[in-house]
């Protein structure tokens, strides 16, 4: 997969995520498949959709924005 295939699924992202996204060998597909199922992975099991494979769930891992950060004690909401 080129830089410009991921770019045309993710719009601009950092260099770092576009090269991590290459080294795990997915296919362009493989890439639109996991961008699916973070915006709607309730929606997609409800559809019937299988569960993503090994390589996709790789992406999502890579794509996901990171948790929240854990609170800090004291802090008011």
């Amino acid at each position: 997969m080129t830089r410009n295939e991921i770019v045309s699924v993710l719009g601009p992202v950092d260099e770092a995520v576009i090269a991590d996204i290459a080294l795990t060998g997915a296919s362009l597909e493989e890439l639109r498949e996991a961008f699916a199922w973070i915006g709607a992975d309730e929606a997609l099991v409800n559809e019937g959709h299988a569960m993503p494979s090994p390589r996709v769930a790789r992406l999502i891992e890579i794509l996901e924005p990171p948790e929240d950060e854990p609170e800090v004690p004291g802090e008011m909401e």
